[in-house]
């Protein structure tokens, strides 16, 4: 952006003691937008003192934070938001500047190999199993139980280029690729886990979810790709003492997974010094809120 006197001025009075001063200057910084950015970056290449590039740096991460809160709000309003899109959105809110088409061609690159192995003659299981071959072996992705020591496995293109995420990512991977290739599958609410079911017909999320009406053949445990049995996600939750719902085999919606995604992110920023940015993500949470019926 062109530098203006305006602009000049605002930067001047960065340095300002008075915080009643600062934060007006800030808000007028972040009326520009995007376009600003450059700017701010150049200033802070040519600042020496610290404190001040401490708030050259928030102001950027506002700018990229309020552009994210618009794009997310896009998002969630769509007829039929697209999960990875989702997951994309939420990486640039640590990853601001990434390029999403690396991570789409790469997904396509992965959906078109298991296309080429996919035919009408293979059944829901043989399918699945097509799938797996391709993801964690061709493609090698790794899966780990989450740790909230490990950030990056929250952000999806972090996951695509080290090949390592956790059941969350993994999962969108994972789902994203079926919805691309025409699988019913879809993650389920089964308690302290992120597992997939594979649906016996797809889902329609703008009705009214119907609690006895849900098939699912078997469930895919994204880590991996580990298969299990009705018997299997049973005797699970009877070893967890936990009371069997038909809430927990109803498949989750995107915007759904998407606020799962950013309150477990929530959780990966515990120190004082982060709290920001545990309010930001309690923020996008709130934007994603569904009302009744919407699942």
């Amino acid at each position: 952006m062109h530098e203006t006197k305006e602009i000049n001025a605002l930067f001047h009075l960065l340095d300002d003691p008075d915080q009643e001063v600062y934060d007006t200057v800030a808000s007028k910084i972040l009326l520009f937008g995007k376009e600003i950015i450059p700017n701010l970056e150049n200033l802070w290449e040519n600042t020496v003192d610290e404190s001040i590039q401490e708030r050259i740096e928030q102001l950027i991460h506002r700018v990229h934070y309020d552009d994210l809160q618009i794009a997310l709000q896009q998002w969630s309003k769509a007829e039929a938001p697209d999960l990875l899109q989702g997951a994309i959105l939420v990486a640039r809110y640590q990853f601001p500047d990434m390029q999403p088409s690396q991570i789409v061609t790469e997904i396509e690159r992965i959906k078109r190999n298991i296309w080429l192995e996919l035919n009408n003659y293979l059944t829901p299981l043989e399918q699945i199993n097509v799938l797996n071959s391709m993801i964690y072996n061709y493609f090698g992705l790794k899966g780990e139980e989450v740790a909230y020591v490990r950030k990056n496995q929250f952000f999806i293109n972090q996951v695509i280029e080290s090949r390592k995420g956790n059941p969350l990512t993994n999962g969108i991977v994972y789902q994203s690729l079926c919805a691309m290739l025409d699988l019913p599958v879809y993650a389920v609410n089964i308690p302290r886990q992120f597992i997939l079911g594979y649906f016996d017909t797809f889902y329609d999320f703008t009705e009214m979810p119907k609690p006895d009406d849900v098939r699912i053949l078997f469930f895919i445990d994204p880590i991996q790709g580990q298969i299990y049995s009705h018997q299997d996600v049973e005797g699970y939750l009877k070893r967890m003492s936990i009371p069997r719902t038909p809430y927990y085999f109803q498949p989750q919606s995107n915007k759904r997974i998407i606020q799962f995604l950013l309150e477990e992110l929530t959780k990966c920023f515990q120190d004082d010094k982060e709290s920001y940015r545990r309010e930001e993500l309690k923020m996008l949470i709130r934007m994603l809120e569904e009302k009744k019926g919407d699942e």
